[in-house]
């Protein structure tokens, strides 16, 4: 009986063998020790979630993009009036990506065959105010209409909703009771800008609002 165990001992069988089950065993029982088959893993890191979501912002981020170079490239009728202490009211077409600064370069060609004192004028000498705000002439109307920026008395540059955009010969036009803005040569403004209108008049502040109004 020894020598047959001693056989057995040595092809691992025997008592090797019977000691060697629980050892499995117990491996397997404890192997899922501590987890909860029931717990979110939604938080973990998902490599294809993240790839498909990076891939959706980047379709979106383009499609923001296109949309807002369209609308840049839109073009806007303007209606203005040359003041000079009384009223000469014209129309441009310019685009709604264009700067203020433009728009002015438009108008100086517009009015200075007309006006003597605008030919010897140039763009940085002229002023447009909307809504008795001094338009600086960096900014684009882009900035404005999205911005949806205010002046003293209203909307800088109001095109309504969709539904009450008219279209004329393809450009955006302001609704009719929009108040037309002011080109002003910067001279006549330093002389009379303690008088009714130009007292009135102050550079434009994005991070300024007006609650109350009144023209007295």
């Amino acid at each position: 009986g020894y020598a047959l165990d001693l056989f057995r001992r040595s092809r691992g069988g025997g008592g090797a063998k019977g000691q060697s089950e629980p050892a499995t065993t117990n491996a397997k029982k404890y192997s899922n020790y501590g987890k909860n088959p029931d717990a979110a893993t939604e938080f973990l890191p998902d490599v294809d979630r993240d790839i498909a979501e990076a891939k959706r912002r980047k379709e979106l981020e383009e499609e923001f993009r296109k949309e807002e170079e369209e609308a840049k490239s839109q073009p806007l009728k303007i209606v203005y009036s040359y003041w000079d202490g009384g009223g000469h009211r014209r129309e441009v077409t310019t685009k709604q990506g264009d700067t203020i600064g433009a728009f002015l370069k438009l108008a100086l060609d517009q009015l200075a065959p007309e006006f003597r004192q605008v030919q010897s004028s140039s763009v940085e000498n002229l002023m447009y105010i909307k809504e008795d705000l001094i338009l600086p002439q960096h900014m684009t109307f882009h900035e404005l209409i999205v911005n949806k920026a205010r002046g003293k008395s209203g909307p800088l540059f109001d095109f309504g909703v969709t539904e009450d955009v008219r279209l004329k010969q393809d450009a955006r036009v302001e609704k009719t009771d929009s108040h037309a803005g002011k080109v002003v040569e910067r001279h006549w403004y330093e002389k009379n800008k303690h008088i009714f209108p130009a007292s009135r008049w102050e550079m434009y502040d994005p991070q300024k609002t007006f609650d109350k109004y009144t023209i007295s």
